[in-house]
């Protein structure tokens, strides 16, 4: 376990930066209820969704609200918190991660269908074109083009909005800025993988790769699971107040503060986004978040619990996975829907007791994994 004990700030001191994000969030909230509603920001139903039940009614409701808690933990932090060797690198990715998200929102907004060739249509390209100098190009760019095809399968039915591949794209670059600051800023103590009762293993550069893995995952486990009035906003005040715990023991101020801001923002999100939701937290909020999320967790060396850290989020994103593979290789849904949410939705659960079975489930393996990681 990474521990750096000096100039440990208080803990008093730190629930204060908590409560202090909570109050500000509530003020400048009817802004931005104010100005999301005035200008009508809200995203086109997804085709897939528009049998579920709890769906209905909520094309009113606009996205985006996850601005409340990215903008807050921003501000307070560059005013409060603004330390170069633990909080601009977090607080850079989250905004990167939450630009996105914010593109994405709008474009599915305001944006018009986007289409790209299948597979089928480029390779008869190749063989047809009347031009030899198209024909190349086609044939040079086919990789690309069955990256982007490819890509598809893990997405949402959308014909808005940035394409996966293109999402994919900037989320490995936000990956790839945490890897190097990880890596090559914080010292040769982040090169090794923590786990639970001393074990240590030595990762050297392969520590790279499974950063940029686990921020790429992680963001789109936190968008994946935001499709139901309050679930990923109370699961993501579970997970941040861990961090808050496991930062402060260890040693890392700046970044317990920087949980506590965003647990404080959290829990004034949630209070809007619980049924009948006011707004929805969108892609700027989930992406963002959880890029902060695995950035944060890897920053105070428990990559060794995340996974429980980050639970249900985890157990959503891979639902999706193993639905995925269950259409393309064994021809057949192993979900009646995924993400898991919607499954148990279509099993006769209310919308109500999924979100408080799962942030009850999902708390009971964050407190798990606090415990491991104190061991």
């Amino acid at each position: 376990m990474i521990s750096i004990l000096e100039g440990t700030a208080d803990l008093a001191s730190i629930l204060g930066f908590a409560l202090l994000a909570c109050v500000v969030a509530f003020v400048w909230s009817p802004i931005l209820i104010w100005f999301l509603y005035r200008f009508n920001i809200v995203k086109s139903k997804k085709i897939e969704l528009e049998n579920i039940e709890s769906q209905k009614g909520k094309e009113k409701a606009p996205v985006m609200g996850g601005l409340l808690v990215i903008i807050t933990v921003a501000v307070l932090t560059y005013f409060f918190n603004w330390h170069r060797n633990y909080t601009w690198v977090p607080v850079g990715v989250m905004l990167l991660s939450a630009l996105l998200g914010a593109v994405d929102d709008l474009l599915n907004v305001f944006g018009v269908e986007r289409r790209s060739r299948k597979l089928k249509q480029i390779f008869t390209l190749i063989r047809v074109h009347k031009n030899l100098k198209m024909r190349l190009w086609y044939a040079i760019t086919l990789p690309w083009s069955m990256f982007k095809r490819t890509s598809v399968w893990i997405g949402s039915r959308t014909s808005k909005g940035i394409h996966v591949h293109e999402k994919l794209l900037l989320q490995f670059a936000a990956g790839s800025i945490t890897a190097w600051w990880i890596y090559d800023k914080l010292g040769t103590a982040w090169h090794y993988i923590y786990l639970p009762f001393d074990i240590d293993i030595y990762a050297g550069w392969l520590i790279i790769p499974l950063i940029i893995l686990i921020v790429m995952f992680t963001a789109n486990a936190v968008n994946i699971a935001d499709g139901m009035d309050g679930l990923a906003g109370g699961m993501l005040i579970s997970s941040f107040s861990a961090l808050i715990i496991l930062s402060w023991i260890n040693g890392f101020s700046e970044i317990a503060i920087l949980n506590a801001v965003t647990v404080g923002a959290l829990v004034t999100y949630t209070y809007f986004n619980i049924k009948p939701a006011r707004f929805m937290m969108g892609d700027v909020g989930s992406l963002g978040l959880g890029a902060l999320f695995a950035v944060n967790t890897i920053a105070i060396g428990e990559i060794g619990s995340i996974f429980f850290l980050g639970f249900v989020f985890y157990i959503e994103a891979l639902s999706v996975v193993i639905q995925i593979a269950g259409r393309y290789t064994l021809g057949r849904r192993i979900f009646r829907m995924a993400p898991l949410h919607h499954h148990f939705e279509l099993k006769g659960w209310s919308e109500e007791k999924t979100i408080m079975r799962f942030w009850i489930i999902h708390f009971i393996f964050v407190v798990f994994g606090v415990w491991l990681a104190l061991h």
